[in-house]
């Protein structure tokens, strides 16, 4: 197909993005972007992407966005034959637990994700053997292993209320640090953490904070849970990606700055013209080997499905399952 046709058929997903992406950028991605929404109609597929994607894959060719909470919920809602996972490994490994009987599929492998890689299935058992009858909250950023060994699940969105639904003085939260550390300060429930912290939040500083306090006067600085808790103390807001997507709807500040993955805040600007979006650049580089090429080609191959061994995915799912009843 001719890049004009391409070009021609993907005019008006253009325009949802062309704060975003420059017009000489554009043809770049056309003839992929009208590629994979044939695909998905001759697989029956959609597409899941995190909010960290980038806009020409979060806003053109993706059926269901969202943090990690929100794709875990609506990954057992669809009712297509194949789900492509763009996002990291850990994400995948939720859907096709959620969703055995369907195709499953990540456009790299390769795409993981540091906390999942900071602790093993060994280590959450040696927690139990440590701390016995303290109940075992894993982040969804674990392996399928790691979470097999859980009792119940968390993310960033709902981990206050998972750690508070056990009903317990204690508990174990694995293994993010600092999501583990910003959560105990809203909480008496006391909990254990683990050393493992996300390699882009944990370069956010409250220095930095300050810094743009300073250069940027009356900016508001909205930071995720898994920042270090001294840059979380000195933001406005803290919360998932969907509660700062909520937060710049609710309150249209003027000028903000997300501290977090950066693709983050041009999804969101997208929405928001009148906003002003301030944006020091953590990329995620697991993240950002998914690309419009990768998922087309994930659709042409089926290739690389995800598979899990049932009997550990029988495990992994009911952790899962669990955090999805909290409401």
């Amino acid at each position: 197909m001719s890049v004009t046709v391409a070009l021609d058929r993907t005019a008006a997903l253009y325009d949802r993005v062309r704060t975003v992406i420059p017009a000489i950028e554009w043809p770049v991605f056309a003839d992929d972007i009208d590629a994979i929404l044939d695909l998905k109609r001759r697989r029956n597929a959609v597409i899941l992407a995190h909010n960290y994607m980038a806009p020409e894959i979060f806003h053109c060719v993706s059926d269901i966005v969202g943090d990690s909470l929100a794709l875990a919920r609506e990954a057992t809602k669809t009712d297509a034959d194949v789900i492509v996972l763009a996002g990291v490994h850990f994400m995948a490994e939720t859907a096709k637990l959620l969703n055995p009987d369907k195709t499953v599929l990540i456009p790299d492998s390769r795409a993981g994700c540091s906390l999942a890689e900071s602790i093993t299935a060994a280590d959450v058992r040696l927690m139990r053997k440590t701390h016995p009858g303290v109940p075992i909250v894993s982040y969804v950023n674990t392996s399928a292993a790691v979470k097999a060994e859980s009792d119940i699940c968390c993310t960033s969105g709902n981990a206050l209320k998972v750690v508070e639904s056990l009903g317990t003085d204690c508990v174990i939260m694995l293994p993010d640090e600092y999501l583990a550390q910003n959560t105990a300060a809203r909480t008496r429930v006391k909990i254990i953490t683990w050393a493992g912290h996300c390699e882009v939040h944990e370069r956010f500083t409250a220095a930095e904070v300050r810094a743009l306090r300073a250069d940027y006067p009356g900016i508001t600085i909205l930071a995720h849970p898994e920042c270090p808790p001294a840059v979380v103390a000195e933001a406005d807001y803290a919360g998932s990606t969907a509660d700062m997507s909520a937060y710049v709807e609710r309150e249209k500040p003027a000028r903000v700055v997300l501290l977090t993955e950066c693709s983050m805040s041009d999804n969101v600007a997208v929405h928001h013209p009148d906003v002003s979006f301030v944006r020091p650049c953590n990329l995620c580089p697991h993240m950002k080997r998914i690309t419009l090429p990768k998922i087309r080609r994930a659709l042409e191959t089926m290739q690389e499905e995800v598979t899990i061994d049932p009997a550990l995915a029988e495990r992994a799912r009911r952790p899962v399952a669990r955090m999805l009843a909290v409401r």
